[in-house]
């Protein structure tokens, strides 16, 4: 991809890479239990599954309902199990006579902690690790951006469709049902979060649930919602108004889309996501407007609609091309209502290219 160095992209490339993070920490193989991150090291998208990874390579574990999806997705060896999937796997780690291995310690229960460290025995030790396989999938290869691309395109695509069905009597629910129906029919697998619609001073609830609610004329629209291609979330909220806006959210409006683009103007290698989340909060604070602004600026996406980084006011981690992340600077305030800005962005080698193509411009739909 233009402007950006190509990441090795084979499901062998990233095994290996893997295996020298683990090698720097003195794991000889790793068990990988966090779906998102079996898929994205062998490819496998079921809802069970265990991978091992060791020098030898990669071999599934999954149930019987997946030998046939199993056989065709993944880039490994598959072995159906009838039966508790971490009795075989320790049985194999007993098996290869394996010194230590990497468990994902945010993702693994405790009961299964035992019951791998009873089958092993003492001659294996079992090291926790977290973030590891996250790390890695923090910096998307070409292919990777190319897929977050079509998916951005998909959901905007999807909200235009939307606005033009629009009008006051439609319910909260209604809005989001329309929404999902028309990513699904562009080519998603479906949303990639709960989709949110709040209207009126709903729209103050940052992560407000859609409901029974009905639009109203002179009325505020929060919309956020994100589609899920290939396996690959989007993000994008936009404010939207019935009827005429009056100056007090025009206000706002117009302070939440200078932060937004202030943050995504410092958006560039190297550059550390607290510096990002400062360059949002300082224009909101010269509004007086800062106090308003609940959450972080942004986070990372990708198989996960939140992943790596987080684009916070303590978050020292550095910027680095490859990186896809969402601005969403917001002000929310209570028994008037919200207003939240938020594009998906990508960490170029020379600055940030936005990849939502819809309009910032506030939206004015006809009463």
């Amino acid at each position: 991809m233009r402007g950006l160095t190509r990441v090795p992209d084979s499901r062998r490339d990233r095994c290996a890479r893997l295996l020298n993070l683990l090698d720097q920490q003195k794991a000889s193989a790793a068990v990988i239990t966090h779906l998102p991150n079996v898929r994205y090291l062998c490819g496998f998208t079921g809802s069970n599954a265990i991978l091992l990874i060791s020098g030898r390579g990669a071999t599934l574990y999954t149930d019987p309902r997946y030998d046939i999806q199993a056989r065709q997705q993944a880039h490994c060896p598959v072995r159906i199990v009838r039966g508790p999937l971490w009795s075989e796997v320790a049985a194999e780690i007993k098996k290869r006579r394996l010194a230590s291995i990497a468990l994902e310690a945010d993702k693994v229960s405790h009961a299964d902690w035992l019951e791998v460290a009873k089958t092993i025995g003492r001659d294996v030790k079992l090291k926790p690790v977290k973030g590891v396989v996250e790390s890695l999938r923090a910096i998307k290869s070409a292919a990777e951006i190319d897929t977050i691309r079509r998916s951005v395109q998909v959901n905007s695509k999807a909200l235009a469709l939307t606005l033009k069905k629009v009008k006051p009597g439609m319910t909260e629910l209604d809005v989001a049902a329309e929404l999902d129906y028309r990513m699904r029919r562009l080519g998603a697998e479906g949303a990639a979060f709960e989709t949110i619609v709040a209207c009126g001073a709903r729209s103050a609830l940052p992560h407000a649930q859609p409901t029974t609610e009905q639009l109203k004329n002179d009325q505020v629209l929060l919309i956020d919602m994100g589609a899920s291609l290939e396996g690959y979330a989007s993000d994008m909220t936009r404010v939207v108004h019935l009827g005429e806006p009056g100056a007090r959210i025009r206000g706002l409006y117009e302070a939440v889309l200078e932060a937004q683009l202030q943050a995504i103007a410092a958006v560039k290698p190297g550059v550390s996501c607290a510096e990002v989340d400062a360059a949002a909060r300082s224009a909101l604070k010269k509004r007086k407007l800062d106090q308003y602004f609940t959450h972080s600026t942004g986070h990372g996406l990708g198989l996960e609609i939140h992943e790596n980084p987080r684009i916070g006011a303590k978050v020292e981690t550095v910027l680095q091309p490859g990186m896809v992340i969402t601005i969403e600077p917001g002000v929310y305030v209570k028994d008037f209502g919200g207003v939240r800005i938020e594009d998906t962005v990508l960490v170029t080698e020379t600055g940030v290219d936005v990849l939502t193509p819809t309009t910032k411009e506030f939206v004015v739909l006809a009463s």
